[in-house]
């Protein structure tokens, strides 16, 4: 089969598309025939060695965590899904024909592929983040960098759960948000001011890792009311870092019953080709993101 690999560390011309063995569904797994992978800000970060102290990749490493599919191999104590199924959900090496799921669900009715591979880890974090930074129905949520896959998904969550969120991102991308049901304002220059009206906030979530976390622990008043997902330093400034998954199975399940319900829906920004993932890396790193980047097989 085909795969996208590294094997070392470094810029996005260090991935290749090889020659692979094809991986096999072991207990608790299923195997896909994958049709699209998403591309996630991770992907690149495991790539460049961001990740080399702390969980070092077995190089040479494959590339990927996303992916929707068909599945062709159901592993020994899988229940509730059955060969040429449609699903997505989280695994490894993903960027490529075939991957092992260790999470997953069905794809709601009329969602194609392209799109069903964009959602597992973004709504896993956005449910996730919501959750840990404790706002709740009522009050006013700071959301720092809200137009790529994670924010697009808090904003529609947030909204669902009657939570006002107000959201930064480019000139570009101010529409976008307002369609998200974001209040939404520009980063740069004065960006805290212009911010600071629509207040005061009860939380607030870094997501682009812009070097706000000051800015956003002043505008709630208590690093305690700040997550970030995107600045490793966060402690530094008496904010939490979060980056540890947490129930896959029931975020993916609940992602389908938004979906289904018309709650939520993310854009596919760009599709690239198994190919193009250096292209694909290039463009998520660049930032500016609406929505999603994906591979499609």
């Amino acid at each position: 089969m085909k795969k996208v690999s590294f094997a070392e560390y470094g810029g996005p011309d260090v991935l290749k598309l090889v020659d692979a063995e094809e991986p096999h569904a072991g207990p608790g797994r299923i195997r896909i025939a994958v049709r699209a992978a998403g591309v996630n800000p991770i992907d690149w970060r495991i790539r460049e060695g961001q990740f080399r102290q702390t969980r070092p990749a077995e190089l040479p490493a494959g590339v990927g965590l996303d992916a929707a599919g068909v599945v062709d191999e159901v592993g020994p104590g899988v229940e509730g899904v059955e060969v040429g199924d449609h699903v997505f959900g989280e695994g490894a090496d993903t960027y490529a024909e075939f991957a092992v799921l260790s999470a997953w669900a069905r794809m709601p009715e009329g969602l194609s592929f392209e799109e069903a591979a964009g959602y597992p880890s973004v709504v896993e974090t956005a449910l996730r983040v919501l959750r840990e930074v404790g706002v709740r129905p009522g009050q006013t949520l700071l959301v720092s960098g809200a137009s790529g896959g994670v924010g697009s998904a808090v904003l529609q969550i947030a909204r669902e759960r009657g939570i006002t969120v107000v959201g930064t991102a480019g000139a570009a991308n101010q529409d976008y948000l307002r369609s998200l049901g974001a209040i939404a304002t520009t980063y740069g220059s004065g960006w805290v001011e212009r911010v600071r009206q629509h207040g005061p906030f009860d939380a607030a979530l870094d997501l682009a890792g812009s070097g706000v976390l000051p800015d956003l622990v002043d505008l709630t008043g208590d690093p305690r009311k700040v997550i970030s997902i995107a600045e490793f330093g966060a402690a530094d400034f008496g904010v939490r870092f979060s980056g540890e998954a947490g129930n896959l199975f029931e975020a993916l399940e609940e992602a389908a019953g938004l979906i289904s319900r018309g709650k939520l829906h993310i854009p596919i920004e760009k599709s690239y080709s198994l190919a193009d993932a250096a292209s694909a890396h290039l463009d998520s790193r660049a930032g500016h993101t609406r929505g999603r980047r994906v591979i499609v097989i």
